[in-house]
């Protein structure tokens, strides 16, 4: 018989609940069989993204659980979103060093309270014990044909990024001084909102179909992921640096740590995307709850360049976010 803090018992009290395992549209099975059943509607096609988060490289010990678990889902979400896909259903798997309920108690109320907010529910996964780490998979679905995709950007279409970049990186250059330092967490802080709680923009992925041409979600940083797409669509780019949108946040910093934060600093999880000459952005951005800023063009060739507002080349890192270039020292 399982005991009281047994893989079982762990599932059914934190993650068994209606709201995480409630049979929803699509879903015909949830979470109490071997696997889930889900329906893709037809006309559509299943998208499917995995994620994972890994203590002391994505989060550190002592941030907060909630934060874990609504960053594990909305890491995920954003890849649902640069796709143009509307969430389906999510799978988790957590690897837990030793059974900690308020640290479960925490994550999982981070984790399902936005599962509910944006509709998708949780339909299955597994516990093990080991150093901790978050794996999420979420799928999706997409009119077939409409999915959106990093290649399809021609020279002269526009370069459009919604919301602001650079909060993310901000609040890593805050937490990592706070941890040296010793100070306690604080997760009301403002330059922790966007690296604790990011947003997935999925209305507007959904706004993009038969809209743009090609689109990628900043998780890895702006000219880093724009770099992937342009290699996708075998073409350049020029990114005009004043017109890119930061964080307020970067208002604080040095001009040189702006740049760094905005143009190669990751987990923004904002979309990037380019959109044809004949596509009115005035009408997408009325569509959407989110700014949307025009930061440069697609052009011919290859190469990806930043210009300041003179028009001269700035001389800036595209490198972005490396999970293996750093590890976390205790």
């Amino acid at each position: 018989m399982a005991g009281p803090d047994s893989e079982f018992d762990l599932i059914q009290r934190y993650f068994g609940t209606p709201s995480a395992g409630a049979v929803a549209d699509g879903v015909r099975l949830g979470i109490g069989d071997d696997a889930a059943l889900l329906a893709v509607r037809s006309g559509h096609e299943l998208v499917v993204t995995v994620d994972t988060l890994v203590e002391g490289t994505h989060f550190f010990p002592d941030h907060p659980p909630a934060s874990a678990g609504h960053k594990a889902l909305a890491s995920n979400l954003s890849d649902l979103a640069a796709m143009g896909a509307e969430p389906l259903g999510a799978v988790l798997s957590l690897t837990l060093p030793r059974v900690d309920h308020d640290w479960l108690a925490g994550f999982s109320h981070g984790f399902l309270a936005l599962a509910e907010e944006v509709g998708i529910p949780l339909v299955g996964g597994d516990t093990n014990r080991g150093p901790l780490a978050i794996s999420v998979t979420v799928l999706g679905e997409v009119p077939a044909g409409q999915a959106l995709r990093r290649e399809g950007a021609r020279p002269g279409d526009r370069l459009v990024v919604s919301g602001a970049l650079g909060g993310a990186a901000c609040g890593l250059a805050h937490e990592t001084q706070r941890r040296a330092e010793g100070s306690p967490v604080d997760a009301s802080s403002p330059a922790c909102a966007r690296l604790f709680w990011p947003a997935a923009r999925l209305s507007l992925g959904r706004g993009l179909r038969n809209r743009a041409r090609a689109a990628i979600d900043i998780s890895d940083g702006l000219l880093a992921d724009l770099g992937h797409l342009c290699a996708a669509s075998g073409c350049g780019a020029r990114v005009d640096w004043p017109s890119v949108p930061r964080d307020p946040l970067l208002a604080e910093v040095s001009e040189q740590q702006a740049r760094s934060c905005a143009l190669s600093g990751g987990e923004d999880y904002e979309l990037l995307f380019a959109l044809p000459p004949g596509e009115s952005l005035d009408l997408l951005a009325f569509s959407v709850d989110v700014p949307l800023t025009v930061i440069g063009e697609c052009t011919e060739g290859a190469e990806v360049v930043v210009e300041d507002a003179n028009g001269q080349r700035l001389d800036v890192a595209r490198a972005g976010h490396d999970h293996f270039a750093h590890t976390e020292k205790e």
